[in-house]
C-alpha cells in the first residue's frame, strides 16, 4: 500500500530496490579503492549521504568489502574464548556491519528510486550473495550457542529493560532464521534462501520494466477527453521524453486502478488503460512474472517445512501482534462480508448512473471510479476538479504536514539546500525539538519518474541509536505526476494522505530513542509499522490543520466551508470498493503463503481466481489492488504474509484516534503522550501492551468499522 520497510538487522541485508545516481559517471571498473565513499563515515552533517561522490561502480565493490569486515567482526563474536556476556555478544553485535550497512542502506533508495541497467544487475547478483551472508550469521552455530546462553541466563543479568528486549529480540530472530536446524538442514536452507533473494530481485526488475513498457500509449487527444489540458500536457511531455512525438503516453502506478480512469470519459479508453494495468507483468516476455513469483511461494513452502511449519505464513507471523493465521482470518471474517455487501450497494448505485444516461452496458472495473465520481457528484456535489486547486503540493507539505507535526509535537522545519542528492526534485530539510535541539534530516522525493518504483514509501539512511551516537536521516518516496515546467503541483486529497501517511512513517523514526540500532524506531512488526503512519493520516482533515493548507493556489483563499463539509460528508463514500480491494489483496497474500510445500507449482491466474472465490472476495467489478503478478509488497518488498497489516493496523490507528476525540483532540499535550507512549518506544515493549498502555484497552474494530460506514454489530 503505502510504503516499503526492512526488518532490523535481516533486512538490513536483503536488498529491496535499486537506484543510480543523477548524473554520476558510470564504470565497469568494480575494484575497491580507498576513496570509495562507503568505506568511511560522511563528514557532511547528520553523517548525510554524500551522493556527489557517489559513482555507480562504487557499489559492488563496498557492499563486497561490507560483507567481508562484517563477517570478520562476527567470527571475531563467535570465538571469544572469554565467557559470553551481553556487552561481549550483543552489544558487538549492534555495532559491526558499518560499512555493510551504510552501503546497503543508500543501494536500497536508489535502485528504488532512481534506478538503472547496471544496477539492476547488480541488485540480481548481488542479492543471493546477502542471503548467504544473511545465513552465514545467523545459521553460526557458535554465534548462536553464545546468545542462547545469554538468553538463558537473562533473569539473573539485572539489565535495563531495552537491553532485556534486545536478548530476546535476537534469541528470537535466530530462531526463526533456523538457528536450532541440523547441519543439513542448514545446508538446504541456504540454498533456498539464496534461491528466494535472487528470485525476488529478479521480479522486482521484471516489474519496474514490465510497468514501464506497459504505459498507455494514445495517438489521438480527443481519446483523452475528461483530462484537464495541464495533464493532457503532462502525458505529451512523457511522449516526447519516450521518443514519441506527437503521442500521449499514460504511465502505470503501482495499484490496478489507475487515477486517469476517473476522469477519462472516453470508455474505450478507459478498458485500455485498465488492461494495460491488468496485464502489465502477463505478456509472455522477459517482463513476464508469473513463473518468478510461483517459484517463490514454492521455495517459501519449502523453507517452512524445513522449519517444521505447515507454511510459510504459520512461520512468518510467530514475531507479529496478530501471532497466527488463524488470528488474521478471524479479523478478515469481521470484515470482508459487510465490506463486500456495501460494495455491491455501491456497484447498483453507480449502475443505476449507467442506465439512467442510457449506456448500455453492465459495470465494468474500468467503469467503476469514472461512475463512481458521478455517484460522488450527485450524492455530495463533489467534484476531485474542484477540489486539486486546494491542494498544491509545497503547500500542503509546509502547512500541512510539517504544520500538523508542529502543533502536535512542537517540532520545526528548515530547508537545506546545502546538501547534495540524488535527484533534482529531492528536497531536504532539518528538524529540531521545541527547544532547539536538532533531530535529523529529512529528504522528500515526490514526483514519478520512469525508473522510480512504484507506490510510496519511507526508511532511514542513518539510523538512530545512542550506542552509535548518531541520529536520524530519513526519506518519503512518492509517485505523484509531475507537472509541466511553470505549472502548479496540483495532487489530489488521495495524494495528500500520502504524504501524511509516509511522513507519519517519518515521524516515528525521528522520534526515536533507543540505544540499540536493532530496536529503533520503525524496527518494528508488520503489523504494527503502519499504525503510525495511518494514524498520522487523520491530522489531513482536522479543521485546524485544513484550513491552512487547503488554500487556491491561485488566489490563497482558503478553501470554501461548503466544499469542505462536501468532501467529510463523503469520506465513507465508496469505501466498500475501497476495503474490497484491499482484503483482496490481503487474501491473496493470506492464500499464497498457505501453500504447503507438498503442493505443486501453480498456475498463478488459476490460483488467484480460486483464491478471491474461496475467501468471498471475488467480485468482478472490484478487482484486487494488486493482481499476484505485480504485487511487489509480497513478492519484493518483504511483505509476504503481511499484507493484512495495513488494516490489522488501520484498526489500531482508529482506536487511537478515538482516544484524541474524547481527550481535546489536537493538543500540544496530547501529541508528547502519543510521542512518548508509542512514536518512541521502537520494538523496547511488547506491543499489545505498548498499544494497550495508550489506549487503557486492547485494540477495538469499533471505531475502524464507523470510520469505512460499516456496521458496528
Amino acid at each position: 500500500m503505502k510504503t516499503t520497510f526492512k526488518v532490523p538487522l535481516m533486512a538490513m541485508l536483503a536488498i529491496l530496490s535499486s537506484c543510480s545516481n543523477d548524473g554520476k559517471k558510470s564504470t565497469e571498473d568494480n575494484t575497491l579503492s580507498a576513496s570509495n565513499p562507503f568505506l568511511s563515515e560522511s563528514k557532511l552533517p547528520y553523517q548525510a549521504v554524500a551522493f556527489d561522490k557517489i559513482n555507480d561502480s562504487d557499489f559492488k565493490p563496498a557492499l563486497e568489502e561490507g560483507m567481508k569486515q562484517h563477517l570478520g567482526e562476527i567470527e571475531k563474536i563467535a570465538n571469544n574464548t572469554a565467557a559470553p556476556s551481553f556487552e561481549n555478544t550483543l552489544v558487538a553485535m549492534e555495532k559491526s556491519g558499518a560499512v555493510l550497512t551504510r552501503v546497503n542502506r543508500v543501494f536500497g533508495l536508489i535502485t528504488g528510486a532512481n534506478t538503472n541497467d547496471q544496477l539492476q544487475k547488480l541488485q540480481e547478483e548481488v542479492a543471493p550473495k546477502l542471503a548467504a551472508h544473511q545465513d552465514a550469521i545467523y545459521l553460526n552455530s557458535k554465534l548462536f550457542k553464545r546468545i542462547e546462553t545469554i538468553y538463558n541466563q537473562r533473569t539473573q543479568l539485572n539489565l535495563d529493560a531495552e537491553s532485556n528486549r534486545l536478548i530476546e529480540y535476537y534469541y528470537q530472530n535466530f530462531e526463526l532464521a533456523g538457528a536450532k536446524l541440523t547441519d543439513e538442514q542448514k545446508t538446504a536452507l541456504k540454498k533456498l534462501n539464496e534461491q528466494e533473494a535472487s528470485l525476488s530481485a529478479k521480479f522486482s526488475n521484471q516489474l519496474l520494466a514490465a510497468s514501464k513498457a506497459g504505459a498507455l500509449v494514445v495517438a489521438d487527444k480527443a481519446e483523452l477527453a475528461g483530462l484537464s489540458e495541464a495533464e493532457m500536457d503532462a502525458a505529451a511531455q512523457t511522449g516526447k521524453t519516450n521518443q514519441l512525438e506527437g503521442k500521449w503516453i499514460i504511465q502505470l502506478q503501482n495499484t490496478t486502478q489507475q487515477p486517469d480512469l476517473l476522469l477519462l470519459s472516453n470508455r474505450n479508453t478507459r478498458k485500455n488503460l485498465f488492461e494495460a494495468s491488468w496485464n502489465r507483468a502477463e505478456q509472455n516476455n522477459d517482463n513476464d512474472t508469473r513463473k518468478t513469483i510461483v517459484q517463490i511461494a514454492k521455495i517459501r513452502a519449502e523453507k517452512a517445512k524445513l522449519m517444521g511449519f505447515p507454511n510459510y505464513a504459520t512461520w512468518k507471523l510467530q514475531d507479529q501482534m496478530a501471532k497466527t493465521p488463524a488470528a488474521v482470518d478471524a479479523f478478515f471474517d469481521k470484515l470482508v462480508p459487510s465490506a463486500t455487501a456495501k460494495a455491491r450497494a455501491e456497484a447498483a448505485d453507480i449502475q443505476a448512473v449507467i442506465d439512467k444516461e442510457k449506456g448500455g452496458f453492465k459495470l465494468e472495473a474500468y467503469d467503476w471510479n469514472h461512475y463512481a465520481e458521478k455517484v460522488r457528484k450527485a450524492k455530495y456535489d463533489l467534484d476531485e476538479n474542484q477540489v486539486k486547486p486546494y491542494f498544491e503540493l509545497n503547500n500542503v507539505l509546509q502547512n500541512g504536514v510539517f504544520y500538523a507535526a508542529t502543533q502536535l509535537y512542537g517540532i520545526t522545519f528548515k530547508e537545506r539546500t546545502d546538501l547534495p542528492v540524488y535527484h533534482k526534485d529531492v528536497k531536504v530539510y532539518e528538524l529540531f525539538n521545541e527547544d532547539k535541539s536538532s533531530i535529523g534530516l529529512f529528504y522528500c522525493d515526490y514526483f514519478k519518474r520512469d525508473n522510480k518504483s512504484g507506490g510510496a514509501w519511507m526508511d532511514n539512511m542513518v539510523g538512530q541509536s545512542t550506542l552509535l551516537g548518531t541520529k536520524p536521516v530519513i526519506f518519503n518516496v512518492c509517485n505523484f505526476s509531475k507537472p509541466v515546467d511553470g505549472q502548479p503541483a496540483l495532487i489530489s486529497f488521495d495524494d495528500v494522505t500520502t504524504m501524511f501517511h509516509e511522513f507519519g512513517h517519518a515521524l516515528h523514526g525521528f522520534f526515536a530513542n533507543q540505544k540499540y540500532p536493532g530496536l529503533s524506531g520503525t524496527n518494528v512488526a508488520r503489523d504494527f509499522v503502519e499504525f503510525p503512519s495511518q494514524f498520522n493520516e487523520h491530522w489531513a482533515l482536522d479543521p485546524a490543520i485544513f484550513r491552512k493548507y487547503a488554500t487556491h493556489y491561485k488566489t490563497g483563499e482558503p478553501m470554501p466551508q461548503a466544499l469542505v463539509d462536501k468532501i467529510k460528508k463523503a469520506s465513507t463514500f465508496n469505501q466498500g470498493y475501497a476495503l474490497t480491494e484491499v482484503l483482496a489483496a490481503a487474501a491473496l497474500d493470506m492464500q499464497w503463503h498457505k501453500l504447503s510445500a507438498a503442493e505443486p507449482l501453480q498456475d498463478a491466474n488459476k490460483f488467484e481466481t480460486a483464491a478471491l472465490q474461496k475467501t468471498h472476495l471475488d467480485l468482478p467489478y472490484v478487482p484486487s489492488r494488486y493482481r499476484s503478478s505485480y504485487f511487489l509488497h509480497i513478492w519484493g518488498n518483504g511483505y509476504a504474509a503481511g499484507y493484512y497489516a495495513y488494516l490489522w493496523t488501520e484498526m489500531l490507528d482508529h482506536d487511537a484516534f478515538e482516544w484524541f476525540g474524547e481527550n481535546g483532540g489536537l493538543t500540544r499535550a496530547n501529541g508528547q503522550r502519543f510521542r512518548d507512549m508509542i512514536l518512541s518506544k521502537g520494538n523496547t515493549e511488547d506491543y499489545g501492551k505498548m498499544f494497550r498502555n495508550f489506549r487503557g484497552h486492547d485494540p477495538s474494530i469499533t471505531a475502524m468499522q464507523k470510520s469505512r460506514g460499516l456496521p458496528t454489530k
